[in-house]
């Protein structure tokens, strides 16, 4: 075995087409900014431990298809947030692999899961 090995992700980076956008979107969902802003071309959000960077790519430039999961605790109570934000999650529901979760998608198409661990309150 190595002396080493990997802990978590440390972090996702996301291209965007409109920073303003997703800076405001990401803000709406719990996250907030700890590097760059609306206004500049790469901007770190955190979220306890999870870290998203936002990197600014123009239309066209061959953004792909992609998934961030973030652990939560709470799901239900985090889908009611969403919802009181104006925002339009899936309805939470429990997954054969033990998770309870709800799924929406950033302005660029990036699906933000949100994952709960299944518990006997479920």
């Amino acid at each position: 075995m190595p002396d080493w090995s990997i802990d978590h992700i440390s972090a996702v980076t996301l291209a965007v087409h409109d920073m303003a956008e997703s800076v405001a979107f990401y803000e709406r969902l719990g996250l907030h900014v700890s590097y760059g802003g609306p206004s500049v071309a790469f901007t770190t959000m955190r979220a306890g431990w999870s870290v998203i960077n936002l990197r600014h790519a123009p239309q066209g430039s061959g953004n792909r298809w992609a998934r961030v999961i973030l652990r939560v605790q709470g799901v239900d109570a985090l889908y009611q947030h969403l919802r009181a934000q104006g925002l339009h999650p899936s309805t939470p529901k429990n997954a054969a692999w033990g998770e309870r979760y709800c799924e929406i998608s950033d302005p660029d198409g990036v699906v933000i899961s949100f994952a709960d661990l299944l518990d006997a309150s479920h």
